[in-house]
């Protein structure tokens, strides 16, 4: 399937994937957190504001996956880790590891120890390649008449989800 990132089709896909994948399951057994990602604004791709997505696992199971509010992401997230929606990018295209670019400030630990993220770091390439079973597409990829629409489009999901 064929996703655009930071959408909630990409999320719900990445949902269904994982939990229909036993080997992120068991990769991940070991994994109770509830951790979320800042994806800085950048206006050039779209992202009028930041978009802040998170994960909630206990023990290998995904309980959710899914956009949060800041005010909700601060309440409930151990983690909230932040980068330029480029970063993620390289992250999410195996073109630069997570760890690396973690410990380099390129991703900035916005809430949380930094020693809970150094243990949460091995398990980074599995979750990972769960977000990228899907075919992923990157606002910097897409014409300006389909940016114009992801922005649109944006709006109309960030007021629906109250994000």
């Amino acid at each position: 399937m064929d996703c655009i990132y930071c959408t909630p089709e990409w999320l719900e896909e990445s949902t269904r994937t994982y939990r229909a994948t036993p080997r992120f399951q068991e990769a991940l057994k070991r994994v109770t957190t509830h951790i979320c990602y800042r994806v800085n604004a950048e206006p050039s791709w779209g992202i009028d504001s930041d978009f802040i997505f998170g994960a909630i696992v206990t023990a290998g199971v995904l309980n959710d996956l899914r956009f949060f509010s800041e005010v909700e992401a601060k309440e409930k997230a151990e983690f909230i880790m932040a980068a330029t929606p480029q970063e993620w990018k390289m992250i999410l295209r195996k073109e630069h590891k997570f760890l690396t670019d973690f410990t380099l400030g390129k991703i900035k630990l916005d809430q949380g120890s930094k020693v809970g993220v150094f243990k949460l770091a091995p398990y980074a390439d599995t979750f990972i390649d769960a977000l990228t079973q899907v075919n992923l597409q990157f606002q910097d990829e897409l014409s300006p008449q389909q940016l114009d629409e992801y922005r649109q489009y944006a709006l109309q999901f960030r007021s629906r989800l109250g994000i």
